[in-house]
């Protein structure tokens, strides 16, 4: 869930790939939670910003990660979502060190 977010728009197939999450939750999800509201083309397919992918990123933390039900990962939303995004940004980066290391550390042993 690392990938970086280069283009202007995403189609849901590839939101699904990029977070690894089925379409038919992203439809759920958008369904459950007013601040996904992704754009629409005139065919009526669904168009994510990268913005809205972060904002699907934030709730799949909260969700998947933490475990919270849909309704109480909403009222945390609505209650304070610049700390959960601050939060959230600071564990992804975490995480993204952590793969590095690991990396490195795979590396190092080839070497020896």
């Amino acid at each position: 869930m690392n990938d970086s977010l280069d283009k202007r728009f995403y189609k849901i197939g590839d939101v699904a790939e990029i977070l690894a999450i089925p379409e038919s939750t992203l439809r759920f999800w958008e369904k459950e939670f007013s601040i996904i509201n992704p754009k629409r083309n005139a065919k009526n397919a669904r168009l994510y910003t990268p913005k809205d992918i972060e904002t699907i990123r934030m709730i799949y933390y909260l969700v998947k990660e933490k475990g919270l039900k849909l309704d109480a990962a909403q009222a945390m939303i609505k209650r304070n979502r610049d700390g959960i995004s601050k939060r959230f940004e600071v564990i992804e980066r975490l995480k993204s060190v952590r793969e590095r290391l690991v990396a490195l550390e795979q590396a190092l042993a080839q070497v020896r």
